[in-house]
């Protein structure tokens, strides 16, 4: 028997498995680009009471335009990336999954397609599938970057309605030139066509990457989303948000569910807000041990890609499943992404690291470890 047998399951869903990371219970968790660190126990108790705060008027229903956590996230991009935007030029939901679904919900659909460059984020497909959109990847070149002349003849042939570009890209850790983002984003207003950069990594960035939200004045197609899952330790909250003109922000709130961002959620995430100095204040710490991570596995002789983000893609391995295994075995998890041969190792704590390095240094000197 199908497991579906009986249900009316859309066609298309039949063959496929729900999304998901290996969530294990290993001593060394590197495999999902959290942020290691937890928040400080003042920012806990801020929070807590903030919560609790919000707890005492749960029988009403939440704020449905959040214009205070929008207006606090309009304040942080301004101190982040010298951004001036209104609050109704933010948008936020749970997690920046729910943030891409609702674009491709208000500009995708059926007849419509979304376009993006693999390798990258494998939930874009996802978004594209869940929402009756067709999905077109081209292609990055052979040491990830993207080609400004192949994009906008990939943009010009396939005339999608949303381009997702994600920068740092998600697996590769690699972030778009600015000019290159411009020109992309040029061409797709030309054709009708919004673009979203996804800049869930943003805060990571080596000094003088640029972010597209310099680019917003200029490009009411354009959105740029964020997320306060990595560098903001906030994973466990699921909030991300984006910056748009207004109009992009007023079609997304045609698609949002009622009410979609709670009471908890807001106080939360507002909570975080106010804390921002201290629960970034070791995202420098993160750049450093992700550079020299970078530097030890080329010292090793392997192949690792500069990054703007908080992990590190590297490889490539005869049988990169086997080194997989090897390094759980030895209580390091990992992931197994990107183009066949390469892994990816999200950037944790001096000692996490540590442990990474002396698992894989072990696992080099055996068979498994076979370079291709």
């Amino acid at each position: 028997m199908g497991r579906f047998d009986g249900l009316p399951i859309r066609e298309e869903l039949k063959s496929f498995e729900p999304y998901g990371a290996p969530q294990l219970d290993v001593p060394v968790l590197l495999n999902v680009n959290e942020n290691p660190y937890p928040p400080s126990e003042e920012t806990v108790a801020d929070i807590a009471g903030s919560v609790a705060e919000a707890a005492r008027g749960m029988n009403r229903y939440p704020d449905r335009e959040f214009l205070g956590l929008r207006a606090d996230l309009a304040a942080y991009l301004a101190r982040e990336s010298g951004a001036q935007l209104e609050p109704e030029q933010l948008w936020a939901a749970n997690g920046s999954n729910e943030v891409m679904l609702h674009i491709l919900q208000a500009f995708g659909g059926p007849g419509r397609t979304a376009l993006s460059f693999a390798p990258t984020y494998s939930m874009y497909p996802e978004y594209a599938r869940d929402t009756n959109t067709a999905w077109v990847a081209g292609r990055r070149a052979e040491d990830f970057t993207l080609d400004r002349s192949k994009a906008i003849a990939a943009i010009s042939r396939h005339r999608p309605s949303v381009v997702l570009l994600a920068s740092p890209n998600n697996p590769t850790g690699t972030a778009l030139p600015i000019d290159v983002t411009e020109a992309i984003v040029a061409q797709a207003a030309a054709l009708g066509s919004v673009v979203v950069v996804d800049e869930a990594y943003a805060e990571f960035r080596r000094a003088g990457t640029p972010s597209a939200m310099s680019l917003l004045p200029a490009y009411p197609n354009l959105a740029v989303s964020r997320t306060m899952s990595k560098a903001f330790a906030m994973a466990g909250g699921r909030v991300g948000y984006l910056a748009a003109s207004k109009q992009f922000v007023d079609a997304l709130r045609i698609v949002r569910l009622p009410y979609h961002l709670s009471a908890i959620t807001q106080a939360a995430a507002r909570a975080a807000l106010r804390h921002s100095g201290e629960l970034l204040g070791r995202v420098e710490r993160l750049r450093v041990e992700r550079d020299e991570t970078v530097d030890w596995l080329r010292s090793l002789g392997l192949r690792a890609v500069d990054s703007d983000a908080n992990f590190v893609l590297f490889g490539t391995f005869a049988d990169r499943h086997a080194v997989w295994q090897a390094l759980l075995d030895d209580g390091v998890l990992i992931r197994e992404t990107g183009p066949d041969g390469w892994l990816r190792v999200s950037i944790g704590t001096s000692e996490e690291m540590a442990a990474f390095r002396a698992s894989l240094e072990r696992i080099l000197k055996t068979d498994t470890g076979r370079l291709s």
